[in-house]
């Protein structure tokens, strides 16, 4: 019987919050992050489209068993709505479809921001990664089919209009989970009557995340040029953030070294004192600073889903 293949790479873990450039794809900075710091395994937290640019929350090692938490946490994002055409990918890279020669005021932008505020209903644009009878909507479209895909419901907190001129309108919004900006610039557009498409989109904030975290990829890249690898992976390393900061929304519990060696073993522990939450669906162990798991609380009990070996 042969011996299980070793991994290749370091068992680095932390999140790294890239500052996505533009023209850059976002399974491209993943594979370009995890080949900069020699990791075992790296994943992101929500798709940034290469047009995009923005933050880029990538998971590292363990990490990765924290992404659905940061994948469910609010987004910001600055967009630059380009008025007078609707196009197939409803941002710079698609066809005109629809063209207008009309072009709305201010007064006639902040009028209709209200319909678009709190829970609404959106129809993801036909570029997007929504799977239609198990085929992504983005192939089909490529293919030139048009298909019907369902409107969802998705929660907008905040929109505001920034700036506007006779072609153009720059936004901010901040959004819940599936949440397409493009769809929202594309339903502006058609609901002034003078239609439109993203010209430009720049993400700034996925929860807990803000953009005092963000590393611009140049920074990485310029590392590449110290020769000795230890030193340059403890650079690298530098920037990463600890595993646990992407829980900061669950209930945390601060145990000792003793509990952190039986949870993760697999075994629950008991929870005493006054200040132990009484029951929680979901939360945090940490133990000198470091991640260990996240379970459920009751009973008086924290009982393991996952474990991190910190």
């Amino acid at each position: 019987m042969s011996k299980p293949r070793k991994p290749k790479g370091r068992p680095v873990s932390g999140w790294l919050i890239l500052d996505k450039p533009f023209d850059f794809g976002s399974t491209e900075a993943v594979a370009k992050i995890k080949w900069l710091l020699k990791a075992q395994k790296a994943g992101h937290a929500g798709t940034l489209d290469p047009l995009a640019s923005g933050m880029l929350p990538i998971a590292l090692g363990d990490a990765t068993k924290t992404v659905p938490y940061v994948m469910d946490g609010r987004k910001i994002y600055e967009f630059t709505v380009t008025w007078g055409e609707e196009r197939t990918t409803d941002d710079l890279e698609g066809e005109v479809t629809q063209s207008s020669d009309k072009r709305p005021t201010a007064e006639e932008i902040k009028a209709i921001l209200g319909d678009y505020t709190g829970t609404i209903q959106q129809i993801p644009p036909q570029f997007s990664a929504i799977k239609i009878d198990g085929e992504r909507a983005y192939d089909l479209a490529r293919e030139g089919e048009t298909v019907e895909i369902p409107s969802r419901e998705v929660e907008i907190h905040r929109l505001t209009l920034i700036a506007s001129d006779e072609k153009t309108a720059r936004f901010e919004v901040e959004c819940g989970k599936g949440t397409y900006v493009r769809a929202l610039a594309r339903d502006f557009g058609r609901q002034l009557g003078c239609y439109g498409h993203i010209s430009a989109l720049r993400r700034t904030f996925v929860a807990p995340f803000g953009e005092d975290d963000m590393v611009p990829l140049a920074d990485l890249v310029a590392l590449e040029k110290i020769e000795d690898e230890a030193e340059r992976l403890a650079a690298l390393d530098a920037f990463l953030i600890d595993t646990g900061e992407a829980l900061s929304s669950l209930p945390q519990i601060v145990i000792n070294d003793d509990q952190a060696h039986r949870l993760r073993m697999g075994n629950p522990i008991i929870l005493r004192g006054r200040d132990a939450p009484v029951s929680a669906d979901e939360a945090y162990a940490t133990a000198r600073g470091k991640l260990v798991a996240i379970g459920e609380i009751g009973g008086g009990e924290f009982r393991p889903k996952r474990v991190f070996q910190g």
